[in-house]
């Protein structure tokens, strides 16, 4: 399948982006329809250690994970939810696991629909197994098993995702080293060149078997570059480096949706307003709801835009209130209802509002995330969309200006002399991407498990 590159923006503003709405919406096996005027709640259940020791203590697991979200919403009179089961290393290491724990959601989720009238819909996201062996990244046993659990899990899924690693070898020499060349050349050139090759499989795949193919996210490396970043005061990481990862993200993850990918997008994608500015798909985000698996500095501002709200991720267990699925899936449903009546009641733009402005500044990353700079950013990406490297450095040069540009932002000196630097350090690198290519493979070639042959280079 020929890959499309998107020329054109969805979206004429920031403005013009609202949550609850997608140019290009989405609808589910049971009629959930994602970006078509409602928000609705995702949440993300995992098992317990120990419980993936076998096929029937993971199947008994995720039974009762994800049948208390679903009873919850029944019982608080939440109309929709969407489940997500990202897989532990056993669910992908032996595909008819996973498909049989997608079997057995999308069972429960149909006798959910006919009992009670609750549409719910079920994301799979196989692990991308590839990262202890990147060197034979497209034929050793762990790529087959991850495209042999698509093939499994699209036949009951709603929605199939993936968190790729592609480039993340180069990503974690560089990011240590403050290296933004190393970083665009991982995220920017080498993951976009894996996302292509994986995600015309996906789409095939999702194609054959009646499944949505969602999305993937940069998790692997701008949310490393973010986690490494979110100390009180880091020395190792500066933020505005995360803010320059996520940019070259953006450019990355489009490659998706140009090959085929639909949305609902992967919720630990935080370029995803970038994404619906340049794409019109879908986008599922996470913020105040995921503290349980990681801080973030956007908790409301990334709720702006979005279609599906999301946790992120919770550990299965038991609470004060009930069991932590139950517990997420109710809070998650609560926002949703809170974004769903503003729409009703026509103060979705002071909703929206509200939302950018209560986090806008409490971060560079928050800055370039908020609807009208992530608009900027994705236009950026799109008119140089002749190859992945140019119009990753147009998005990260974008960012960065953002930042610096902004009297409102106010940086450390640390930051700003860091920012500083990463774009005079662009401002220097070649202008097409054959010479930054040839450039790189002789700065990075003895990179432990980098092998060019991996991306066909």
């Amino acid at each position: 399948m020929a890959r499309k590159k998107i020329q054109k923006m969805a979206y004429g503003s920031g403005a013009e982006m609202m949550f609850g709405t997608a140019k290009k919406p989405v609808t589910t096996k049971r009629g959930i329809v994602l970006g078509g005027g409602y928000v609705h709640p995702e949440v993300v259940p995992h098992p317990r250690p120990g419980s993936e020791k076998t096929l029937k203590t993971l199947l008994r697991e995720y039974e009762r994970a994800n049948g208390d979200a679903l009873e919850r919403m029944v019982v608080v009179g939440h109309p929709t939810l969407q489940i997500e089961n990202e897989h532990v290393f056993q669910m992908t290491h032996n595909p008819k696991w996973g498909g049989e724990i997608a079997a057995q959601t999308a069972k429960q989720m149909d006798e959910y629909l006919e009992k009670y009238g609750l549409k719910a819909s079920y994301r799979s996201t196989p692990a991308d197994l590839r990262k202890p062996d990147m060197v034979n990244m497209r034929e050793d046993d762990y790529t087959r098993e991850v495209i042999e659990s698509f093939e499994e899990c699209s036949k009951y899924a709603d929605v199939v995702s993936i968190e790729s690693m592609g480039g993340k070898e180069i990503f974690d020499h560089a990011i240590i080293r403050n290296d933004i060349a190393g970083i665009l050349f991982g995220i920017g050139v080498l993951g976009a060149i894996d996302m292509e090759w994986m995600w015309d499989q996906i789409v095939a795949i999702c194609k054959k078997n009646n499944c949505i193919p969602g999305g993937d996210t940069n998790c692997s490396e701008a949310n490393t570059a973010m986690f490494m970043a979110g100390g009180l005061i880091s020395k190792d990481v500066p933020h505005v480096f995360a803010v320059l990862a996520r940019a070259i993200a953006a450019s990355r993850t489009l490659v998706a949706y140009e090959c085929g990918a639909t949305g609902p997008t992967k919720d630990c994608a935080y370029e995803d307003p970038i994404i619906k500015a340049m794409s019109g798909v879908p986008i599922s985000t996470e913020g105040k709801a995921s503290a349980c698996a990681h801080s973030d500095l956007a908790g409301n501002l990334i709720m702006a835009v979005c279609d599906v709200w999301s946790n992120e991720a919770v550990e299965y267990h038991d609470m004060f209130g009930a069991s932590t699925t139950s517990v997420f899936a109710e809070i998650l449903g609560y926002d949703c209802a809170m974004l769903n009546t503003a729409l009703e009641l026509g103060y979705q733009e002071q909703m929206k509002e509200i939302l950018v402005n209560s986090d806008m500044y409490r971060d560079s990353h928050s800055l370039i995330l908020a609807p009208d700079n992530a608009w900027e950013i994705g236009n950026a990406i799109v008119s140089n969309r002749e190859s992945n490297y140019v119009s990753a450095l147009a998005g990260a040069k974008k960012a960065g200006e953002i930042v610096l540009n902004d009297p409102k932002m106010k940086l450390t000196n640390l930051e700003k002399t860091a920012l500083e630097g990463a774009m005079k350090d662009m401002d220097a690198l070649p202008d097409n991407e054959g010479s930054f290519i040839d450039m790189c493979l002789g700065k990075y070639q003895n990179v432990k498990g980098f092998n060019p042959a991996s991306y066909g280079l």
